[in-house]
């Protein structure tokens, strides 16, 4: 039927975490779909990030220097031309902020279905057949298009792909489209936190508090817990959309994104824009006390209780071994 396109998000030349979850996605799909797996890079050097991106068949890179920030009418154009002129089965992308940018724009260009907020994805008699995540994540849906399609998949929905150390994938240049000499976007800077601020990518261990949280006085009992795990302290959108805690200690697709080898999530319902920043920690533990919220499809370990009789108790528990 086609190969399976995936477009690699990176970010100071290096590839996203996510981008090996969509190997790992399209290495499943790949057999159904009966082509090979294809990663595309933006603006990056993409035999550099060959070694990275060895799950992949075929590693196509496109160079301009028009490319080498993330500017969306840019990218938009290049990944266009590469889907008409490849003409993929399956086209995939993250749904994320980049994501988000790219997907509906490359669908409408292309003429193809695009499902979004997909988790789980399954190729037969020429359809794709995707479960998504809808209203905040709190209903699954079922969506069915005929190939090709192009589909945007949660971040943490896959396990990251597996490769020989040793396998080398093909490294193809493409010439950049002429339309990027039509773009009228240019990258005007980003936005840096405020001096002093923390940076919670640097973070080994984080507590994040989410909506169930309450109010902001609440947040201190979850700060103690964290002050004696020796983690940093955050929160999910509504938390600082409250003014609970500072905008640079947010976590998901408006906030940070953040790989931690602890993950405490607390009261946090796991909205598919929260899992975006925080699913590539190492270990994740959900409080929540409704059992059907998305976090716990992503935690390696979650409590159904009240938050309020677990961070005492876990609290004190801490405290007394730190006393021992």
């Amino acid at each position: 039927m086609g190969d399976i396109l995936i477009h690699i998000e990176t970010r100071n030349g290096k590839p996203q975490p996510v981008a090996q979850e969509l190997l790992g996605a399209a290495r499943s799909l790949a057999a159904a779909v009966g082509g090979e797996v294809e990663a595309l890079v933006i603006g990056a050097d993409a035999k550099a990030l060959a070694p990275a991106l060895r799950a992949a068949d075929r590693v196509l890179g496109v160079a301009h220097p028009g490319l080498e920030q993330y500017v969306p009418e840019a990218h938009a154009a290049v990944l266009s031309s590469v889907v008409r002129d490849r003409n993929p089965a399956l086209t995939l992308l993250a749904y994320s902020s980049v994501g988000l940018d790219l997907a509906p724009n490359l669908a409408i260009r292309t003429g193809r279905p695009l499902i979004a907020y997909c988790t789980k994805m399954a190729v037969a008699d020429g359809l794709l057949e995707a479960t998504s995540l809808i209203y905040g994540g709190k209903l699954h849906a079922t969506s069915r298009a005929p190939l090709p399609v192009v589909a945007a998949v949660v971040p943490g929905a896959y396990p990251e792909a597996k490769a020989p150390a040793d396998r080398v994938p093909e490294i193809v240049t493409l010439a950049p489209p002429a339309a990027l000499s039509e773009v009228r976007s240019v990258f005007a800077g980003e936005t840096l936190p405020p001096a002093g601020a923390i940076d919670l990518t640097q973070a080994q261990k984080i507590l994040c508090v989410g909506r169930g949280i309450g109010d902001k006085d609440s947040i201190a009992v979850a700060r103690e817990v964290a002050g004696a795990l020796g983690a940093e302290i955050a929160g999910s959108r509504p938390v600082i959309d409250n003014g609970w805690l500072p905008k640079e200690r947010q976590v998901g697709k408006s906030g940070i994104k953040v790989a931690p080898m602890l993950y405490l999530a607390v009261g946090v319902s796991g909205a598919p824009e929260h899992l975006e920043g925080m699913s590539g920690a190492e270990l994740i533990i959900a409080v929540n006390s409704d059992a059907a919220a998305p976090i716990f499809a992503v935690a390696h370990y979650g409590a159904t209780c009240d938050l309020f009789d677990l961070l005492p108790a876990l609290g004190k528990r801490l405290a007394e071994r730190q006393n021992t």
